[in-house]
């Protein structure tokens, strides 16, 4: 399934206006590896914000392209150069036969069975990223619970 434009339920009250950024943006930003803070989020022109999600970023071209587009807009908005992230060629949340020992972490520290093998392989990427970003170390995590009701996973 190509969630890549998606802006799931649990982020609607924050990112559904654009104010905030998705995580569907979020992923984008980690493939191309390019920091944007919200307060360079919230000063691109809101067409350039759609423009963000709805642009794919799955292939090795369609990252270039989404990169050069990005460094494009913050250049724009006055920012002079983009920062940086390191590209991890192999994230964990990426793996669909392997789940994050912080998600089953963060279950189980909630009281909740973690994602069951099955259901952990049966996740876009853009959903297991989420439910990894949402278990951040050092974070509230407050959409954890909600992400995973969303995505099937708790009742």
């Amino acid at each position: 399934m190509d969630d890549s434009a998606v802006i799931f339920a649990f982020e609607l009250d924050f990112a559904g206006s654009l104010h905030c950024i998705p995580m569907s943006v979020r992923l984008k930003l980690d493939l191309c590896g390019v920091k944007v803070s919200l307060k360079q989020w919230n000063k691109f022109a809101h067409e350039d914000r759609e423009l963000l999600v709805t642009k794919s970023c799955r292939t090795p071209e369609q990252v270039v392209l989404y990169k050069q587009y990005l460094l494009g807009v913050i250049e724009r908005c006055g920012f002079g150069s983009a920062e940086s992230l390191p590209i991890d060629p192999n994230p964990e949340w990426a793996d669909p036969a392997k789940m994050p020992e912080r998600i089953i972490r963060n279950s189980a520290e909630l009281g909740l069975a973690p994602p069951s093998t099955q259901q952990w392989q049966a996740l876009s990427l853009l959903q297991r990223f989420a439910l990894f970003k949402l278990t951040r170390p050092g974070h509230s995590n407050e959409n954890f619970v909600p992400a995973l009701r969303e995505f099937g996973i708790q009742p």
